[in-house]
């Protein structure tokens, strides 16, 4: 069987309507994280030089402030309080994944000028979530996709999930007949893990995290627009760097830690890794046309930018939606490919993610 080359015919986000600029997002967090003025001017300068100037949460309501944020999460009457449990986060998950990801599917659907009867494969993403029946089952309901689809949930790989989605897409998009597509969805909503209490790696993690959703419509056949083909992607595991980053379940929401080694390994390491896998494909650095990396945060994204010795505006994408939504784990370089296909871009792009383990995933696009 000659291989079938993965198209991305349709991409689609979605974010939610409520937003929260930074400066009340500092205040929230202060609230609920800070005993003393030194830690809240301490909270308040991680805040400020996170590169985000608003975000979205499905807790918030349009026109409300932060009310529905300060339901959710109440101003702690102890010390001691860590805000809701674990099992009415992802209750709330529940509610609010679906009609998300939804938005964002359609989005990909309609550029794509897909119906949902050619839909052969769904794919879904979330770390943010754990049910089951899970965001699978809810989309085939929502998008009256056929009952018999095949379904793939990945779940649980952080910020590079996008990434992996689209390798498990163009390895079912294989084995679809002629004329098959695959659907991939990522769901996350970080603001339901907002963490109380002074621990400085959760509260650089409050400081970045936001809510959204990004869908892509993979084919064989070239659509109506410009397609990206997916030429390949590539994974690594770096060594020794397994509490770098980490994403767990705790009593009172999922628990992220984020070590300062992390740029300095992205800065030590990333370079060499690129470099081999693109020349394997016959291209340099200076070969790639658009670059879509994922904006772990401002460290991260200088340090990937530097290590691979790439002008300022290389990033400019990334930086753009960072401040615009904030790092929204999965999605994000998903939001970050729409926008560069909505402003016309053409030729080779190069997909990068960073996430726990500590991991790096690629993806080579033309």
């Amino acid at each position: 069987m000659t291989p079938v080359t993965a198209r991305l015919q349709g991409i689609g986000v979605a974010a939610p309507p409520g937003r929260l600029d930074q400066e009340a997002a500092t205040a929230l967090a202060q609230a609920r994280c800070c005993s003393n003025e030194r830690q809240r001017a301490w909270l308040r300068r991680i805040y400020r030089h996170s590169g985000i100037d608003q975000r979205g949460s499905v807790l918030l309501e349009p026109g409300s402030g932060a009310d529905g944020f300060e339901r959710f999460y109440p101003a702690p009457a102890a010390p001691e309080a860590r805000g809701p449990g674990t099992a009415a986060r992802l209750q709330r998950y529940v509610q609010e994944a679906a009609p998300l990801g939804e938005r964002a599917c359609r989005a990909a659907l309609e550029q794509a000028q897909a119906d949902a009867e050619s839909i052969t494969h769904l794919v879904t993403v979330s770390c943010t979530g754990l049910v089951s029946p899970g965001l699978d089952a809810q989309l085939i309901e929502r998008l009256t996709l056929s009952p018999d689809i095949g379904r793939l949930n990945l779940g649980f790989m952080g910020c590079h999930g996008a990434l992996n989605g689209l390798r498990a897409a163009s390895g079912l998009l294989q084995e679809a007949s002629p004329g098959g597509r695959v659907l991939l969805c990522c769901v996350e909503l970080c603001s339901l893990h907002f963490q109380y209490g002074w621990d400085m790696q959760k509260i650089i993690a409050n400081g970045l995290f936001a809510d959204g959703a990004g869908a892509v419509v993979l084919g064989a056949e070239p659509g109506e627009g410009q397609d990206w083909q997916l030429v390949e992607t590539r994974s690594r595991l770096a060594e020794e760097s397994s509490e770098a980053m980490t994403w767990r379940v705790g009593d009172h929401g999922f628990e992220m830690t984020l070590s300062s080694e992390v740029p300095k390994r992205i800065r030590g390491a990333l370079r060499a890794w690129v470099e081999q896998w693109l020349a394997e494909h016959g291209l340099r650095l200076g070969d790639v046309s658009h670059w879509a990396i994922h904006p772990g945060g401002p460290d991260i994204l200088r340090a990937a930018r530097e290590s691979l010795a790439l002008p300022a505006h290389a990033s400019h994408a990334s930086e753009t939606i960072l401040a615009e939504h904030g790092n929204m784990s999965s999605p994000t370089v998903l939001f970050i490919l729409e926008r560069l296909r909505r402003t016309g871009a053409e030729g080779t792009c190069v997909v990068l993610g960073f996430g726990p383990g500590l991991s790096f995933e690629a993806a080579l696009l033309r």
